[in-house]
């Protein structure tokens, strides 16, 4: 059992950055990669970012060059930077870990253990 906390949301005009945190309770004995979700109420969950345990990122094409996903292993928390927000970048935000593989496996339905999401709004 892993909790997964994430932090950092809150609100920002258009332009601005805000930076998410994802702090796992333990260092989890399974562990192939995180990546970040998020939701607008009436929609579909919707991929953000993703990492492995090797490094290797991928990004949504909407947040490409915006958005920068990292982590500290020392810290156990993994971090989405989120830099020239934008209105429709206004959501919950997810974090989640999958038990193994590597960015192919970091798919929704794969992933074991979720955050209780942080929030995001950004104001035009």
């Amino acid at each position: 059992q892993v909790d997964l906390v994430d932090s950092g949301g809150g609100s920002v005009q258009a332009g601005g950055s805000l930076r998410l945190a994802c702090t796992a309770s333990r260092y989890p004995a399974t562990f192939g990669c995180v990546g970040w979700w998020r939701q607008v109420p009436g929609k579909m969950r919707e991929f953000v970012a993703s990492i492995d345990r090797k490094g290797a990122t991928k990004y949504a094409d909407s947040v490409k060059g915006r958005f920068r996903i990292y982590r500290d292993s020392a810290k156990r928390t993994v971090y989405l930077q989120m830099n020239n927000l934008k209105a429709e970048d206004t959501a919950m935000y997810y974090c989640a870990k999958s038990p193994g593989g590597g960015l192919p496996a970091c798919v929704e339905r794969m992933m074991d253990f979720w955050g209780e999401g942080s929030r995001v709004t950004v104001s035009s």
